[in-house]
C-alpha cells in the first residue's frame, strides 16, 4: 500500500503561480496530476513516468511543469501563468502494480 501526501495549493491571481508537491511513502513507477473542476470529469494535467520522461495535457504546455525526485520518492508540478479555468481539486496519482491517489487539494484562480 502506498500512500501520497499533497501540499502547496491555495488561492492566486490570474497569471501567478503555485506549485505542488506530493510525496509517496513507498516504490513508485509512474506519477501525476489529475485535476477536477465542478461540473467536469476529472482530467489528466500532466504525468511523469519512471526514466523522467514527461507528458502533458494541451491545456497546460508551456505553463506547468512536472519533475520528481526519485531518492524522496517525490513529484513537483510548478504551475505558472495561471488562468481561471485552472481552477479545481488537484489530485496526485501513482502507479506501481495498482493505482493510488492523493486526498486532492484545491487550487483557485481569480481573474
Amino acid at each position: 500500500q502506498v500512500h501520497l501526501v499533497e501540499s502547496g495549493g491555495g488561492s492566486v491571481q490570474a497569471g501567478g503561480s503555485l506549485r505542488l508537491s506530493c510525496a509517496a511513502s513507498g516504490s513508485i513507477d509512474t506519477m501525476g496530476w489529475y485535476r477536477q473542476a465542478p461540473g467536469k470529469l476529472r482530467e489528466l494535467v500532466a504525468r511523469i513516468f519512471s526514466d523522467g520522461s514527461p507528458d502533458y495535457a494541451d491545456s497546460v504546455k508551456g505553463r506547468f511543469t512536472i519533475s520528481r525526485d526519485n531518492a524522496e520518492m517525490t513529484v513537483y508540478l510548478q504551475m505558472n501563468n495561471l488562468k481561471p479555468e485552472d481552477t479545481a481539486v488537484y489530485y496526485c496519482y501513482a502507479w506501481y502494480h495498482e493505482t493510488y491517489w492523493g486526498q486532492g487539494t484545491q487550487v483557485t484562480v481569480s481573474s
